[in-house]
């Protein structure tokens, strides 16, 4: 049997996801790789890939996409691990570097500038080591792992998912599971079971995991911050952001005040 190509965001919020893949017997069906949010994008984009957990933000780029799974990375509010982090107010900013690691979290940003904050700082690209560019005006978007205890450290965060619902009164899909082939029903129900399987064995996942930082709290992160349901207001937030976005490609990006 000809095994499913599967790619995978590798961070922590994933965590419970990918553990009940390993302990179902759908990973006898599937080929995993885990990758950064990035990479798993230009996976299922180009074919190298026929399943991914990837930024909602290229679905409408990935030909044939469909969502086959009823889970997700979420949040309804605050997200912990998606913010911009600077040392003065945000509306003090000239700059923000844009992670690199997702394109979600960089569409969210723009849109959150224009509509919520109405702020016009100049937006940068960044790369390896821009985390050390924080300073004065300067800020910087921080997603996943790396945005863990960032907020001990500098003097303003601002939680990208719980301006969105300031915003938008909506959750937020930060990440979907999306096929660009048809997915049998079987396959579908098999794999949705895993996933379901992995966050019923949350409390013995969390006895496994080191903690990630001294002042960060693993089971408030998984209970409280990340929600896995693809539910009815998720969907309706998805949909919102993804029309967000068609527009916001049309219009000029940001180059400072």
């Amino acid at each position: 049997m000809q095994k499913i190509n599967v790619t995978a965001v590798s961070y922590l919020n994933t965590k419970p996801l990918l553990y009940g893949i390993f302990k179902s017997d759908i990973a006898q069906q599937i080929d995993l790789q885990l990758d950064i949010p990035s990479v798993c994008a230009e996976k299922l984009r180009d074919g190298r890939a026929d399943l991914g957990l990837v930024p909602i933000a290229v679905i409408p780029e990935i030909a044939n996409a469909q969502i086959v799974s009823d889970f997700c990375i979420g949040a309804e509010g605050a997200v912990k691990t998606v913010c911009i982090f600077s040392q003065r107010p945000l509306q003090e900013l000239d700059t923000i570097y844009l992670d690199y690691h997702s394109r979600t979290s960089v569409e969210l940003v723009k849109i959150l500038l224009q509509e919520y904050w109405q702020l016009e700082p100049k937006l940068l690209p960044a790369q390896a080591g821009f985390e050390n560019q924080i300073s004065g005006r300067t800020g910087a978007l921080i997603i996943g792992d790396r945005a863990i205890g960032l907020d001990q450290q500098f003097t303003y965060t601002y939680d990208l998912a719980e301006a969105w619902m300031d915003h938008t009164g909506l959750p937020f899909v930060f990440a979907a599971w999306v096929s660009n082939r048809p997915m049998s029903p079987e396959f579908i129900g098999a794999f949705n079971q895993a996933l379901q399987l992995g966050l019923d064995y949350l409390p013995q996942l969390m006895l496994l995991l080191p903690p990630p930082h001294p002042f960060f709290d693993l089971n408030e992160y998984y209970t409280r911050y990340i929600h896995y349901h693809l539910d009815a207001p998720k969907r309706e937030a998805m949909a919102l952001f993804l029309q967000k976005i068609q527009v916001n490609q049309h219009a000029p990006l940001p180059t400072g005040k």
